[in-house]
């Protein structure tokens, strides 16, 4: 075959120097390249290559897999597994592109057995969920090696392995044009003194020193931007680091002209500068992004009181306190906070939450129950085989963000008319200069404008200050899921409340029974209501004040209605009359009604405690938002709300957790943004409909994947001053855009002059940089003592 050397790999793009492989008229440069295209080609996946040209990664032949088959190694990667699909996530390098993204979620191509695959362009990682009968793990990263992209597998932590590996080659770059700047300066000191002219020889030496200390710091420390402008323009359209790229090409290419045919030293002090400068911002953004993601990914992130055994008695302990060998008990709609295996009791796990699917799976005794499923039936014992991920559970509950995003982000969007407008002036300075023969000037503005007038401050504002915002609002105990969310919930006009568990709290309450109960038959509604985490069982649970139980079958609960299950062969109905098997006759309409077997026992009638300054809490809040309450119970409490409420407040009572949902679509229709406070257990539909979904939490554990927020019941008091902080953001953000527009335009009077010096300009990047970050964090302290939440 012959062999080629100017013509381009079809796949990778990489120029073809050895055998050139054709198939279907196309060129490829090795046999990976063209299996890959084989692969895509005879899955009618070619559509690849319509969204970049030559996409692909070379082909690497893959290392040594066998490790793979071992079922010990395998559970260690794997997030899910049941007796069909199993759930893993894998850190890709190779992601680079909108090409990557494409082939990636269509792997379902590829082979049939791939049930779905979600990426996360931000960390380059792919979570795939497969069938393990009809493909291993094994030949699943086969396939991804075979299509140009291996994962990176770590049985440690591997995006932790990698971020720290993307810091040390920034570092790396930081030093070496921290060096060639150093070098630099010192070759160019008799230029800035002058003294260049009584030593001919060693200006032209120290000048090409000069160029050579610039090739590295052009080609290697600044090839991220010159990367990241060139997609940007493939794609048509400017991004930030675009006038960068140019400026940093433009000295270059001046210093080199200069070197090799004017005998002078060029612009290699501002090019060295410039680039070390730029280097030093983006460290200080990933370190500040770095502190932030660490403080929220590895503190008590979810306000989950996991309910523990221990010696047979019930012990609440927080998630991160969790350790290997601990008993876990998890009652009916709670969830499973890391995988463990089930010792006790019948368990039908709803996976929805991690797998998508609705039908919930039956596990046996002895089976590993994975981190992420509720828990549908009877209480269940655990024991914990793994500790628990809460960065796995972060993502769970913040799933939507795999799915792309249709619109555009602020940053996005003001780029690129942001570097239009740079550009104009920048050329229009410098042919301005250039009409008036003024050559050294026209160059110096034109440096100095796309220097100083660069964006990425701008880009800068908003998230460290929502960010800032989140890590005062988890010191008090309100635990939102993103930034996204804060901005949604400065936006809220309308509040929904649920009554019980959110207005009342679940810790104390007054309990009466009206009828007779004896010691056996407190026994039996014991052992029904220990396994149900409702606010009310709870509290009835606690005034029976019993220690031993009896197992249970057939457990059910209705949301809204009650609970039922078989104990000690008896039939035991606890809830209101809808419940129940026959109707009853009593003066006692609310409460929750007892019936054994066919026999009605009495009514525990339930006198709830209101949370601790409720009042002075609704009158705040009704300056701000339209109140409504939606309540499952029966409006025996009424006319105790309506102290509290206003008078003209709507209130609905007896409400299916489908009626609160129509409710809350409703109040949408009508151009409401509506923020819903419920306990996470019958609410979930109504907080996932909300356009904030708030789930509040008493020491239980009611975590709802629907919720935005979560919120310890102690800090509901201070519901309005998370929403003024949240405003009080958004504030911010306009005052931090106002200072970068200032600076940019005090700099760029200066920079069209001529007058400003690159190197200044290089230097006040990273001076507001530093600016804007300082700005942020000291508003943001402020306007949280302000709010007194600091």
């Amino acid at each position: 075959m012959p062999t080629l050397k100017a013509i381009a790999c079809y796949h990778c793009g990489e120029e073809i120097s050895n055998i050139d492989l054709v198939y279907e008229q196309k060129h490829f440069c090795c046999i990976g390249c063209k299996s890959v295209y084989k692969i895509l080609s005879e899955n009618n996946m070619c559509a690849y290559y319509a969204y970049n040209d030559s996409p692909g990664s070379r082909f690497k032949e893959s290392s040594h897999l066998a490790y793979l088959d071992e079922p010990s190694i395998s559970a260690q990667l794997i997030s899910y597994r049941d007796d069909k699909h199993t759930i893993i996530t894998f850190y890709i390098p190779a992601i680079h592109c909108s090409s990557c993204i494409w082939l990636l979620e269509h792997l379902y191509k590829i082979n049939s057995a791939i049930g779905d695959s979600r990426i996360d362009f931000i960390k380059k990682e792919v979570t795939i969920s497969f069938n393990h009968d009809q493909i291993s793990l094994r030949n699943l990263v086969q396939t991804l090696v075979h299509i140009g992209y291996e994962p990176s597998i770590n049985l440690q932590d591997v995006v932790k392995k990698n971020s720290n590996s993307v810091n040390k080659v920034l570092i790396l770059k930081i030093a070496i044009a921290g060096f060639c700047m150093g070098n630099v300066m010192l070759f160019s000191f008799p230029e800035y003194f002058g003294l260049s002219s009584f030593e001919k020889q060693f200006q032209e030496l120290f000048g090409w020193l000069n160029l050579i200390f610039c090739i590295p710091v052009t080609f290697f420390c600044a090839k991220d931007y010159f990367i990241s402008a060139y997609t940007s323009l493939k794609h048509k359209h400017i991004n930030l680091d675009t006038p960068l790229a140019l400026i940093i090409g433009v000295l270059f290419v001046r210093t080199a002209f200069s070197v090799l045919f004017t005998g002078s030293p060029g612009f290699a002090d501002t090019l060295t500068g410039l680039v070390f400068l730029l280097l030093m911002g983006k460290w200080v953004k990933q370190r500040t992004y770095h502190h932030i993601s660490f403080d929220r990914d590895y503190r008590s992130y979810f306000p989950i009181a996991i309910t523990t055994l221990k010696d047979g008695k019930e012990k609440p302990k927080a998630i991160n306190e969790l350790a290997i060998g601990d008993r876990l008990w998890i009652r009916n709609g709670e969830l499973v906070p890391a995988d463990s295996i089930l010792m006790k009791g019948e368990a039908w796990m709803d996976m929805s939450f991690v797998t998508g699917e609705i039908e919930p799976k039956q596990k046996v005794l002895g089976e590993i129950i994975y981190a992420g499923g509720k828990q549908i039936g009877e209480g269940i014992e655990l024991e914990v085989v793994k500790l628990a991920s809460q960065s796995y559970l972060t993502n769970l509950w913040n799933k939507e963000n795999y799915t792309p995003k249709t619109t555009q982000n602020f940053n996005d969007s003001i780029a690129k008319y942001f570097s239009l407008v740079v550009f104009l002036i920048a050329f229009a300075s410098m042919g301005y200069w250039f009409v008036n023969h003024h050559t050294d000037r026209a160059w110096a503005a034109f440096t100095a404008v796309i220097i100083v007038a660069c964006p990425c401050v701008l880009a800068l504002s908003t998230p460290f200050t929502l960010s800032a915002i989140l890590s005062v609002f988890d010191k008090k105990g309100f635990y939102v899921k993103n930034t996204d969310a804060v901005e949604q919930l400065a936006k809220c006009n309308s509040m929904v409340f649920d009554k019980t568990g959110t207005l009342t709290t679940s810790e104390n309450a007054n309990v009466n029974f009206i009828g007779t109960l004896t010691a056996e038959e407190k026994k039996l509604v014991v052992s029904l209501l220990n396994h149900s985490s409702h606010p009310l069982s709870r509290q009835i649970l606690k005034s029976l004040d019993c220690a031993s139980f009896y197992p249970i079958a057939k457990y059910k609960e209705t949301p809204g209605k009650g609970i039922r299950g078989l104990v000690n062969n008896q039939m035991v109905y606890a809830g209101n009359e809808q419940i129940l098997p026959f109707k009853i006759e009593t003066n006692q309409k609310s409460g929750v009604h007892i019936v054994i077997d066919s026999n009605y026992k009495g009514t525990f009638c339930v006198e709830q405690q209101w949370r601790t300054s409720l009042a002075t809490l609704i009158f705040t809040l009704q300056e701000k938002f339209k109140l409504k309450v939606l309540s499952g119970d029966t409006d025996k409490d009424e006319q105790k709300l309506l102290t509290f409420f206003a008078p003209h407040t709507v209130m609905k009572f007896e409400q299916s957790p489908h009626q609160k949902l129509e409710a809350i679509l409703a109040q949408q229709e009508l151009g409401e943004t509506v923020m819903m406070l419920g306990d996470g257990l019958n609410d979930a539909g109504a907080l996932k409909q909300s356009d904030f979904g708030i789930a509040i939490t008493d020491n239980i554990n009611n975590f709802t994947p629907g919720c935005d927020a979560i919120l310890k019941g102690s800090a509901m008091h201070y519901l309005p001053n998370f929403y003024q902080l949240s405003k009080d953001g958004l504030m911010i953000i306009k005052i931090s855009f106002a200072i970068a527009i200032s600076y940019n335009c005090v700099g760029l009077y200066f920079a069209v002059q001529g007058t400003l010096y690159p190197l200044v300009a290089a230097v006040l990047m990273p001076i507001s940089t530093i600016t804007i970050i300082s700005f942020t964090t000291i508003a943001t302290r402020f306007f949280a003592r302000k709010n007194k939440l600091a």
